[in-house]
């Protein structure tokens, strides 16, 4: 296995999710690059060094996400749940964090 063994990272940039339930989902370095995530259910989920440039997560929950090390540039999270998520390493720059549930979340060296 010439990747040793990582596998590949999912490519769904522009997709739109709206509304769907990926709680608990291994997202790690996947790219979701402009991706419409409205609404989503990611709770739990795993989204560790993900590629979440211009996506739409207004009104996900992302509670107890792991999103370390995500680049998040200019999301709009307005309205979303990450109560308890792991934002450490993450790069919020330029993100819309307009009326987001953040308590409990652990926001070490993130990027604002």
């Amino acid at each position: 296995d010439s990747d040793g063994g990582k596998g590949k990272c999912a490519d769904l940039s522009g997709a739109n999710l709206k509304w769907a339930d990926l709680s608990g989902a291994n997202l790690s370095g996947a790219n979701l690059t402009w991706a419409i995530l409205s609404g989503v259910n990611l709770s739990g989920a795993n989204l560790t060094w993900a590629y979440l440039s211009g996506v739409n997560l207004s009104g996900a929950n992302l509670s107890g996400a792991n999103l370390s090390g995500a680049n998040l540039r200019r999301a709009n999270l307005s309205g979303a749940n990450l109560s308890g998520a792991n934002l450490s390493g993450a790069n919020l720059t330029w993100v819309d964090l307009s009326g987001v549930n953040l308590s409990g979340a652990d926001l070490t060296d993130t990027i604002l």
